[in-house]
């Protein structure tokens, strides 16, 4: 049995036995709905954030949507949109990195990337390339790639055709890659009305798989008014879809309530919502998963980082 996600693939050794006989049975523990126990149900690991804003005026004071970490070589490394809109109304790239994935040090460098508008950012490592996803101005997405997860150059907004052949105008945001048999998959979003999909060879021009959006929202309170994709895991022959969803449409109101949730799937068209989302409690979005090489951990992004360990 083997967990995968989009940038590398890892047995975990501790929360779950390998099984590489296809003769034996998963040993993954499943709900009543028939999704994975490690895939939704977590505990958080302190109530104190473990990264956030400065507070101060400096060009992070505040952090926003979904960064992104990954774990490389004892390290981990998370990028985030830090802003603050008395320095710039733009949105900047940072980077900060843990030993422990606890306690986080800024790059003496930040913003790292500062020549576009960057935020809601998605990083996956191919090949020896490190490629970032991310939001520019007015939520069109865009690349950027980086030898070393360090010094980004950009690469150009994204292009979208309907199936048909047609561009798509944007907005199109909160891009998420799944990479498949040499094929990208993009999930994306539009106002955060729905989640659609799209698939590419070249990386920066994509085409829908279908039309009609893969996830919608509602019908249940936590999810009504919005949904966009954060991250593909692929465990015991089924996807996960983690993404964050609101509960009003009033979204820069105390009345809207971000949550962290997980639909599942078997061939990343038709999804199903677990039924006991949000998986974590409070207003805590943008969910990322996390393997070190011994289990996993889960991280809500916005509108601070929290950790969740595994029940």
């Amino acid at each position: 049995m083997k967990i995968k996600n989009s940038f590398y693939i890892l047995f975990v050794l501790m929360i779950f036995s390998s099984c590489n006989n296809p003769d034996k049975s998963s040993v993954t523990s499943k709900t009543n709905n028939g999704f994975a126990v490690e895939m939704v149900e977590f505990i958080k690991t302190s109530d104190k954030p473990a990264f956030t804003g400065t507070g101060t005026n400096t060009w992070d004071r505040q952090i926003r949507e979904r960064g992104y970490i990954l774990y490389e070589d004892g390290l981990y490394r998370m990028w985030y949109t830090g802003y603050n809109p008395e320095i710039a109304r733009e949105k900047y790239l940072g980077y900060a990195t843990s030993t422990d994935g606890i306690s986080w040090k800024r790059y003496s460098e930040n913003p790292m990337f500062n020549k576009k508008w960057t935020e809601d950012m998605f990083v996956i490592k191919y090949d020896s390339s490190y490629y970032m996803y991310a939001e520019g101005e007015n939520d069109v997405a865009h690349l950027l790639v980086s030898d070393d997860g360090l010094q980004w150059e950009e690469q150009g907004d994204l292009i979208i055709f309907t199936t048909k052949g047609e561009a798509i105008p944007g907005p199109y945001g909160t891009p998420t890659i799944w990479i498949e048999d040499g094929l990208w998959h993009l999930f994306y979003e539009r106002n955060d009305e729905a989640i659609w999909l799209a698939v590419s060879k070249d990386k920066i021009t994509w085409k829908n798989v279908q039309d009609e959006p893969v996830l919608k929202p509602g019908p249940e309170t936590y999810d009504v008014a919005a949904v966009a994709a954060d991250q593909i895991v692929q465990l015991d022959g089924n996807y996960y879809l983690f993404y964050h969803a609101t509960t009003s449409h009033d979204w820069e109101t105390s009345q809207a309530v971000w949550t962290s949730n997980v639909a599942m799937s078997t061939d990343l068209l038709h999804w199903v919502k677990y039924p006991g989302n949000p998986i974590v409690e409070g207003d805590h979005s943008s969910p990322i998963l996390v393997f070190d090489g011994d289990k996993p951990s889960l991280y809500t992004m916005h509108p601070d980082v929290y950790r969740y360990s595994p029940k």
